[in-house]
Order: structure tokens, then sequence, then C-alpha cells
């Protein structure tokens, strides 16, 4: 059996700094590329962790809350710069899902990218469930 892979906290935050959090990641990350509508139109790359890997370290007061279909899934923005840094994805509601871009990528060893179909959502949703 392969060991699990070692994991190093990595700060993240907004455009403007409001708002700062941490999020356990190893050196070799594979981060999905959505072409839903809202991912698509934002250009958010998920990296879907558990609960216990991601902290929120300021700004919580700084984040407003967009919800649409179902309104599982708990989309979160700055409400100074308006950059979405992470959210409660309705794939995993247990966890949360960082947007790659919202990194220090240099961190990183090796970064893949993989392409998820949200367009087809409810299709393809079960692809996702064991990130979190």
């Amino acid at each position: 059996m392969a060991e699990a892979a070692a994991l190093a906290w990595h700060d993240g935050g907004c455009h403007c700094g409001a708002v700062q959090f941490a999020v356990s990641l190893p050196d070799e990350i594979t981060a999905q590329a959505c072409n839903c509508s809202l991912c698509d139109k934002i250009g958010f790359l998920h990296l879907i962790v558990p609960k216990d890997r991601f902290d929120l370290r300021g700004g919580e007061d700084n984040l407003t809350e967009y919800n649409f279909n179902t309104g599982t899934a708990r989309h979160l923005f700055c409400k100074t710069c308006g950059v979405k840094s992470f959210y409660v994805p309705r794939s995993n509601p247990n966890g949360w899902s960082v947007n790659l871009r919202c990194l220090n990528q240099t961190e990183f060893t090796k970064i893949s990218l993989e392409p998820f179909d949200g367009q087809n959502w409810e299709d393809n949703a079960a692809h996702l469930a064991h990130l979190a």
C-alpha cells in the first residue's frame, strides 16, 4: 500500500487581503477545472479538502454569501474585492473547495489540472465525492 503524501499548510487570501486562510495540502496537487456556469466565468480552480484541512485565519466578517439552484453550496466572496477564494461545495458539503488561484503556486512541486464537466453536474458530481 502506498504511503500517504505529507501535508503542509499553505497560506491564501483574496485580492485585497481582507480575507486570509490556510489549507493543508501535499506538495503535488491536482485541481479540477470546472466548466459550470459560475466557475467558467470566474476561473475557479478547485482544490477540495476536508474541513479539518482548512483554516479561516481572518476576514470572516468581510465575507458575503451567494446561493443559487439547490442552495446547498455556500459561495463566499470578499465584500471588498469580490474574489471567491473558497466555498462550501455542493459535492462535498462537509468540506471546502479552495481556489488554487488564491494560493502561492510556486510552493508546490507539481500542479495538475483535470477537467470537470460541471455543465452536466448531476451526471458527474459523484466523481468529486471522495475528495473531502
